[in-house]
């Protein structure tokens, strides 16, 4: 069974639903089978053992049920507000991606059940904070783990409930305790690689905006279309660069905005000739001249995290490792979340370069003394009378400011914990909130320079000379709010166009 980013996606947003193949459920039953047998007469971590530094200590056969409800009770101590629904949904689709392999050893009803969660949407309260990743997402899965065992709370049909009476409601069992249940389940990588895979989600979405905007920003400049050209861009030989390029020659066509440099200036007319200063910039403004060349490093920092996000849904993320074709069982760090925290802050600082990049964009719109062609803060009413989205700057700035902030990796910040067995951690957790909060500001932003761009359309007058894609937006931004003219409360609005930016 593989669990890729459309799976997630399809899961999290188009209502699909997790289906096991025959093979992974046989794959499943045989490694806990294995299990049972291999571990009869053998001291192994977690099973018969304490945890962590504990592990020095045996614990007696009499009580290893026990054992495997304490860590789950007794690591259930997170705090802050819960994670949205679509990140814990996300974390147990992770969670189940790592049980998918078949190296746990838990028995099938775990699986069963954490299964029927994400395709009935109940969802388990996961606070915010707790996680140092490493030993994996302790904290946060040992809270999965408890409504899993028919206590804590759920989040179920938009209210909080107490998981028991869920399970009932729904003629669902709360989880028994076989072997090693409760420690699969609280460690592993399975709550970063979730939140992880809704950023990606994101911000494949905020790249393909941006770059729908810096084709929309090239035609309101009016400028030549030879920074989009192939020749150009396939000569800097980066992947991500050529593939920005070849998106914005696609989204272009049709426009009669863009001009031809060999029509206006490489023409021998008497005009160009005699010309000692062009009225039109010769070359546009880096925030629009260069966007293949901004938005190419974005492009390919994406593509590795897909490809490291999507091995992380499908990997073994737990310790020890129950290997039924060796019948061996073998301890180590899968848990460790350098892979996800890494990709995380990398993704992070990418998104809070789009919001630089798309901040200096409505910036160059505002400015009329720098554009030439637009009204100061394309104000289509009375000049200083109305104010036009002067304001609206404000906001785009302040959060563009934060996001420069928040740039800062997480990664790097390991502190020594869990008396110094834990004394390298990853992180990986708090690296992919702190991407999730950059990913909010970049739509914040995204939707004032949409909705600045629609007014500059507005302002020249230029609607019916745009490319159909770019004429898209502008349609679907005016059903949303009309022309401005008069002052007024702009929140609503843009509240709106964020939300219409947000269909992924």
């Amino acid at each position: 069974m593989n669990i890729d980013l459309n799976l997630v996606h399809d899961i999290l947003y188009r209502d699909g639903q997790l289906v096991w193949d025959e093979a992974t459920q046989k794959g499943i039953a045989d490694c806990y089978t294995f299990l049972q047998r291999f571990s009869g007469d053998k001291v192994i971590y977690g099973i018969n053992t304490g945890f962590g530094p504990m592990a020095q200590w045996r614990v007696e056969d009499s009580r290893l049920h026990e054992l495997q409800y304490n860590i789950i009770r007794s690591h259930a101590t997170g705090a802050g507000v819960a994670l949205d629904d679509r990140f814990v949904r996300a974390a147990m689709l992770a969670r189940v991606g790592s049980f998918a392999q078949c190296k746990s050893g838990v028995h099938p009803e775990l699986v069963a059940l954490l299964t029927e969660f994400i395709n009935r949407g109940i969802y388990p309260f996961i606070p915010k904070h707790g996680s140092v990743g490493a030993s994996g997402d302790l904290v946060q899965l040992a809270h999965i783990a408890l409504c899993l065992i028919g206590e804590g709370k759920v989040h179920y049909r938009g209210a909080w409930r107490d998981t028991k009476d869920v399970l009932n409601e729904c003629g669902l069992k709360p989880m028994g305790i076989h072997i090693r249940e409760g420690l699969s389940c609280t460690n592993g990588t399975s709550v970063m690689t979730g939140i992880s895979a809704v950023n990606q989600i994101d911000a494949e979405n905020l790249l393909r905006l941006a770059t729908v905007a810096a084709v929309w920003m090239n035609e309101i400049a009016g400028s030549y279309d030879d920074l989009m050209a192939a020749p150009l861009n396939e000569s800097r030989r980066h992947h991500g660069q050529i593939s920005i390029a070849e998106e914005m020659r696609r989204l272009s066509e049709g426009s009669r905005r863009l001009q031809k440099r060999e029509n206006q200036l490489y023409t021998q007319s008497d005009e160009v000739r005699n010309t000692k200063v062009f009225k039109d910039k010769v070359q546009a403004y880096y925030s629009l001249r260069c966007a293949p060349q901004i938005l190419g490093p974005i492009a390919d920092t994406l593509a590795y995290s897909r490809q490291v996000i999507e091995e992380e849904l499908n990997a073994a993320s737990d310790n020890p490792i129950v290997d039924p074709v060796t019948e061996n069982v073998y301890h180590g760090g899968n848990f460790h979340g350098d892979y996800i925290s890494l990709e995380a802050d990398k993704m992070k600082i990418a998104m809070v370069r789009l919001a630089m990049v798309s901040e200096r964009q409505l910036n160059y719109l505002c400015h009329d003394r720098i554009n030439g062609i637009l009204p100061p803060f394309l104000n289509m009413g009375t000049l200083g009378l109305n104010y036009g989205i002067q304001a609206c700057q404000f906001t785009a700035t302040s959060t563009t400011a934060e996001c420069q902030t928040l740039a800062m990796p997480n990664y790097v910040h390991s502190i020594p914990n869990n008396n110094d067995n834990q004394d390298i951690v990853s992180m990986g957790t708090n690296s992919a909130e702190l991407c999730t909060q950059v990913i909010d500001n970049c739509y914040q932003v995204l939707s004032i320079l949409f909705l600045a761009m629609a007014q500059a359309v507005d302002c020249l007058g230029i609607a019916d000379q745009l490319a159909p894609a770019t004429k898209a937006q502008y349609d679907a931004i005016r059903e949303i709010t009309p022309t401005i003219i008069e002052d007024t409360p702009f929140y609503e609005d843009l509240a709106a166009i964020e939300k219409y930016l947000r269909i992924v």
